[in-house]
């Protein structure tokens, strides 16, 4: 068997990604304490000097836990996975990894069709509905492939409108969604959608306080909540490539015909220990926008901002005030800061009111909704 890298071309060998799609199970789990683990018979996959990595024939048992693994093999290894991983899923998904170059003629009549389909009198929103008509009107919903980044500062009410964008595609529209979470356990998610649908006070569901009318509008509710598409992964999924075989695995159970839309908010981590916080940033938010791209669907990112809103006199959010990286400003294709006075200011004449301010996205907006955080949700103002 040849090396798994061609050094020509420094990517992984035909050969390497057979042997690496041939040993999934085994191959692609990486020991909890950073150690690869590959082993087939009495032949072992170590690495070379120059990176490559080959087979050798072992005089004795051998087993890989005892030998330690650097982060540029860590490194190389997971890129190995992904591109077996991105192999097994084109394969079993019947679609090609990379489809042909498509000429600009053949473009430019399908963009026509789609504007003419967009424009026409029976036309309904392109992207998957956020509940918002505002910001609906600005970013014609979520669209396939995007990386769309939520991010504010604590306690503001980012998975609140994350959690908002589900209710609004899963319940409303009946859209297949997934929620992965590290942060809130399935019960806490399903309370929370719950009482934003059923305008049943959040603090009188935890603390068992509910009344009659509370129990009669959650009942009446109940059924369509249940009812609806609405996926919850609250496991401890340890990095990005549990988090694409999540969605893989999704895909099959949801979509009904061609497309699927399938927001996902998530706090994942990067495949790797990196050098610094920088670089694990960068990975995420890189990855994050290549699965995005990869399932076609839209992904909903959560992220926390850095102090530097404290520092300014009316508080509001910048682009530079993302945490840790300017990579999530980069790869997303729409950032939305959420901007409340009332948490500053109790006695602010604008208790109520959130600002959800659109950073980027080609035109971009301040849209002003109501928060009910009672209710755990935010509403258009026409709504209050």
């Amino acid at each position: 068997m040849g090396p798994l890298k061609d050094r020509s071309t420094d990517k992984p060998s035909p050969s390497g990604l057979r042997l690496v799609g041939r040993l999934t199970r085994h191959a692609l789990s990486l020991a909890p304490s950073g150690r690869l683990d590959i082993k087939v018979g009495q032949r072992r996959m170590r690495p070379r000097h120059d990176g490559a990595f080959t087979l050798r024939r072992s005089c004795r048992p051998w087993h890989a836990r005892d030998v330690p693994f650097g982060n540029a093999e860590l490194a190389y290894a997971d890129r190995i996975a992904d591109q077996a991983q991105a192999e097994i899923f084109a394969a079993t998904t019947r679609r090609r990894l990379l489809p042909p170059a498509s000429p600009l003629g053949d473009v430019m009549e399908e963009t026509l069709d789609w504007i003419e389909a967009t424009g026409g009198p029976e036309a309904t929103l392109p992207g998957v509905p956020t509940g918002f008509t505002d910001l609906d009107s600005l970013t014609g919903g979520l669209h396939p492939g995007q990386l769309i980044v939520i991010a504010a500062r604590p306690a503001m009410g980012k998975s609140t409108l994350a959690y908002d964008f589900v209710r609004s595609a899963g319940i409303k529209h009946q859209t297949p969604c997934a929620i992965f979470t590290l942060e809130a356990g399935r019960n806490e998610v399903g309370i929370r959608l719950l009482s934003a649908e059923a305008r049943v006070a959040l603090h009188h569901m935890r603390s068992g306080t509910m009344t009659d009318e509370d129990w009669t509008r959650m009942a009446r509710r109940m059924p369509e909540v249940s009812a609806a598409p609405i996926y919850i992964q609250d496991g401890a999924y340890s990095n990005l490539h549990d988090l694409r075989a999540h969605c893989a695995t999704c895909m099959p159970e949801t979509v009904s015909g061609s497309s699927l839309s399938m927001p996902c908010t998530c706090s994942p981590t990067a495949h790797a220990p990196l050098g610094n916080r920088y670089e694990e940033i960068s990975e995420i938010a890189r990855c994050l926008k290549l699965l995005a791209k990869e399932l076609q669907l839209p992904i909903v990112a959560i992220s926390t901002l850095n102090c530097g809103p404290e520092q300014r006199i009316d508080k509001k959010p910048l682009l530079n005030d993302l945490r840790d990286s300017g990579a999530l400003e980069d790869n997303a294709d729409v950032v939305i800061f959420i901007h409340r006075e009332d948490a500053y200011e109790r006695d602010s004449p604008r208790a109520g009111e959130a600002d959800l301010i659109v950073a980027k996205h080609g035109p971009t907006a301040t849209i002003t909704v109501a928060f009910q955080g009672h209710y755990s949700r935010f509403v258009d103002m026409a709504q209050t």
